[in-house]
């Protein structure tokens, strides 16, 4: 059973199911496995939760 996990910002149920899909559709045609075989996670995770460069992506955001 193939995984394929996502970190991404917060996304509405219609956009989570069109990425879900998009990323089954795309592996199972390059991979060569079913697309009922694949698991797709998707983690959101809030722009305070995140940073790079020392900074929160909140903070990075508002400049």
């Amino acid at each position: 059973m193939p995984v394929i996990q996502i970190d991404a910002g917060s996304m509405s149920k219609e956009k989570k199911a069109e990425l879900i899909k998009a990323l089954t559709d795309t592996a199972s045609s390059i991979l060569g496995i079913p697309a009922q075989a694949f698991v797709v996670i998707i983690r959101e995770n809030s722009l305070d939760n995140v940073g790079t460069g020392g900074k929160q992506l909140s903070e990075l955001h508002k400049q």
